[in-house]
């Protein structure tokens, strides 16, 4: 985070020095008036000696949230304020970065700010969503009903991409375990029997050579096997941050052909119960869909939200572009154009919603069945051939000893 160096007078016309930590200059002005300074000079100090230095996580857990919004729409429930709330949330979350931005939200509900004005001022601990919905709440007086359809929000959205994660979690775990097995195996086990091999001159077979071509391969060129390693996973997080060529590896992956209708029904409930959401707090159509833009993982289908927006613009239908659009099953446009011409958009939105989150269950549920048994395999026929390499040439030097 920028660190600023300001020079201002307090309320006496004392002479005010120092420094201090914000996410802009604006952000860093806000903060010296609510210290009542009044601010005469400020600069952002450049270079990395002045940069804030953070060893701990830089974003909340997922998690943390879902919890924290649960426990603040129960509080509020109950009668406690908001400025109480947040103090008490504050002191009762383990993680220190929504600790820090509870605090200071509390000091500006203490100060007579607005709650959602006061989050607004932490954009990477509070999301979009968050913050819209809480707008919402404020200037409708129903925050209890907003956080609690929040909270029911946040929880089935952690529990559908805990879905997806415990999903894809036994395959990469199975993956990884089988090259720890066959680097081990042809980079210790095989070398050894190789020398055996060769004192006997016996004639190897063609899966042995195989076995040992491998083996010498990566004995002799590992470092440029970790090159590669290391080359393939800096161009994947380049693919992901760059947002032009993120579209294309968000297009490669819903076209993959186990993971890709997984990720495509994931992101899809994610959209439906946002837009949803939304739309039942209140909140401005277009402003709905710009926040849905901006919170989709996918850009594939963020490039249809936008689409969809630009359509609303126009004074048409939301379900056009998602009709033309080979990501978005018949179902989808159907049941929004159904909710648009009928008045119950967030209602059609939410039974979507429910739909494609069961659909995830028992998607993840089909492929845990059919990747176990396929991991399982694929191990016993790696191992099984680098042990078969090593096993048919001892055979026949047992044979050769024998006579």
């Amino acid at each position: 985070m920028p660190v600023f160096r300001y020079t201002g007078r307090d309320k006496k016309g004392r002479r005010k020095d120092g420094k201090l930590t914000a996410e802009n200059r604006r952000e860093a002005v806000g903060k010296l008036k609510e210290q009542e300074i009044a601010v005469t000079s400020i600069e952002e100090l450049k270079g990395f000696l002045h940069r804030e230095i953070k060893l701990g996580p830089s974003k909340v857990k997922h998690k943390d949230l879902v919890v924290y919004i649960r426990q603040f729409s129960t509080l509020l429930k109950a009668g406690i304020t908001l400025a109480e709330a947040t103090h008490l949330l504050s002191r009762q979350t383990s993680s220190k970065l929504l600790e820090k931005a509870l605090k200071d939200v509390a000091e500006g509900l203490e100060g007579g700010k607005p709650f959602s004005e006061a989050a607004e001022s932490h954009r990477k601990i509070f999301p979009p969503l968050f913050i819209n919905m809480m707008r919402a709440g404020e200037a409708g007086g129903n925050m209890d009903e907003i956080l609690e359809r929040l909270a029911v929000y946040y929880e089935k959205q952690h529990n559908t991409r805990q879905k997806v994660k415990s999903a894809m979690a036994y395959p990469l775990t199975v993956g990884l375990i089988s090259i720890v097995i066959v680097i081990f195996l042809l980079s210790t086990v095989v070398p050894a029997f190789a020398d055996m091999f060769v004192s006997f001159d016996g004639k190897l077979p063609l899966i042995t050579m195989m076995v040992l071509t491998m083996g010498n391969v990566l004995s002799d060129y590992w470092w440029l096997l970790f090159a590669a390693a290391v080359s393939l996973i800096l161009s994947v997080r380049y693919l992901q941050s760059n947002r032009r060529t993120k579209y294309y590896f968000d297009f490669v992956l819903l076209k993959l052909p186990i993971f890709g209708k997984l990720l495509q029904k994931a992101e899809i409930a994610k959209m439906t119960r946002t837009l949803s959401s939304l739309f039942a707090s209140s909140v401005p159509i277009l402003q709905s869909l710009t926040i849905v833009e901006r919170i989709m993982g996918n850009e594939v289908l963020a490039h249809v939200i936008k689409e969809a927006r630009i359509s609303i613009e126009k004074g048409q239908s939301i379900s056009i572009p998602m009709e033309k659009h080979w990501a978005f099953p018949p179902m989808v446009s159907h049941m929004i154009l159904v909710g648009e011409k009928s008045g119950t958009l967030d209602q059609m939105l939410d039974k979507v919603a429910d739909f494609y989150e069961m659909e995830v269950d028992n998607a993840t549920d089909q492929i845990k069945s059919l990747i176990e048994p396929m991991m399982i395999v694929l191990l016993a026929f790696v191992v099984g051939g680098i042990v078969a390499a090593i096993a048919v040439p001892m055979f026949t030097i047992f044979e050769n000893i024998q006579q």
